[in-house]
């Protein structure tokens, strides 16, 4: 029984493991603020690993600032949770007018929610926000409630969204934090991703609608090999401010800056620091062997195995790997292979980046099994015959 109990504390304890390294040399990612003492000519910035949310560099990332048109992340990805994303209807004449960058709607244009996103993301039209808003929740300001609401579920707290299109208001801001998560969240959405990954795109809309090329405001989709968005935007309040996304050998970074006159090359700049910096780690291949006791059954334990395969970007060096099973003390036999048995809490540096559900390896069948019960002319015929 002690040989029992001390098992099972082993498997369910903290398990550290140190992950092999890709290359020397390399230094530690905790965050590069910290590691690095690095900075960029942002008024702020921060890196975020798209998987996990984990933070690899930060200026700044809290102080609330004007965020100009990169709130169209936000107002795309509402959009692009629309049913019918193709139904064409008519805009609204009033929600068209208005300052700044635009798609070219046109009094009487009749268009789809997703042309709409792809007005946003691409050209930047205000005039595909504000029409937009008004389709979806009738009214601007009826929008801008559905926004921050969206915003508070995401975990914004720094975030006040006054327009649809990044115009200027004194209750307009976010931060270079906030503005990552909502990325984040954003990269979810098939919809969104495969137009913000777009340089040129063709989109239906007019009166009647026809075929129309929209370039990507987005340099940094030709500059930097393996970007795939987000969204640029720039008013004199906010300065330049930009949100991308790269990937490089499987591993996904968002980078936010806002006000940072430099902002293509900053952000090339962080990409070329920190992606070598990463590596793409198979969690089995580190996981340790993990084991449930089983009572009343012919073994008495179970392995405890993944459900299916998984990897996690880590830093070539200096971060651990930590394991923690969260399963019921025992099980009671039998237990069926690929049944249901717990999960696994994956940690990088005491942080929880990850959980896995775990499943039995094998059967177990029950210690004493009930005999079954031959019929009476079996016995009578093993008189004779046995």
């Amino acid at each position: 029984m002690i040989k029992k109990a001390l098992s099972f504390l082993a498997a369910a304890a903290m398990l550290c493991l140190p992950v092999p390294a890709a290359h020397d040399g390399a230094a530690a990612v905790k965050t590069v603020r910290d590691v690095q003492g690095m900075q960029v000519g942002a008024k702020a910035c921060i890196v975020m690993e798209v998987q996990t949310g984990r933070v690899l560099f930060a200026q700044n990332e809290h102080e609330r600032l004007p965020m100009a048109s990169t709130t169209k992340i936000m107002t795309a990805l509402i959009t692009l949770e629309q049913p019918d994303l193709d139904a064409v209807f008519e805009v609204d004449a009033n929600a068209i007018r208005v300052e700044g960058s635009s798609m070219g709607l046109r009094d009487g244009d009749k268009v789809s929610l997703r042309a709409l996103a792809a007005g946003m993301l691409l050209p930047s039209g205000n005039d595909a926000a504000n029409a937009a808003a008004i389709r979806i929740s009738g009214s601007i300001p009826d929008f801008i409630g559905k926004m921050n609401q969206k915003a508070e579920e995401l975990g914004m707290r720094d975030t006040s969204f006054e327009t649809p299109s990044g115009l200027d208001g004194e209750n307009h801001y976010s931060t270079a934090f906030d503005m990552a998560i909502l990325t984040r969240a954003a990269l979810q959405n098939d919809h969104f991703v495969s137009i913000c990954s777009q340089y040129r795109m063709r989109a239906s809309f007019g009166n009647p609608p026809a075929p129309r090329w929209m370039l990507n405001h987005n340099k940094l989709l030709n500059y930097y090999e393996g970007a795939f968005g987000v969204k640029t935007g720039f008013t004199k309040k906010s300065g330049r401010c930009l949100v991308s996304a790269a990937q490089k050998n499987e591993v996904e970074l968002i980078c936010v800056t806002l006000n940072c006159p430099d902002d293509w090359a900053t952000h090339q700049y962080l990409y070329d620091r920190l992606f070598p910096e990463l590596q793409r780690v198979n969690l089995l291949d580190t996981m340790p062997d993990m084991t449930i006791n089983i009572i009343g059954g012919r073994q008495n334990q179970v392995s405890a195995l993944p459900f299916e395969e998984a990897s996690i970007a880590m830093p070539v060096h200096g971060s651990k790997l930590k394991y923690e099973l969260i399963s019921s003390p025992f099980l009671y036999a039998p237990v069926a292979r690929g049944q249901h048995v717990g999960e696994v809490r994956i940690f990088i540096d005491d942080n929880k980046v990850f959980t896995l559900s775990l499943m039995a390896g094998e059967d177990v069948k029950l210690l004493h099994e009930a005999k079954e019960e031959k019929p009476w002319w079996k016995h009578i015929s093993a008189l004779f015959f046995d």
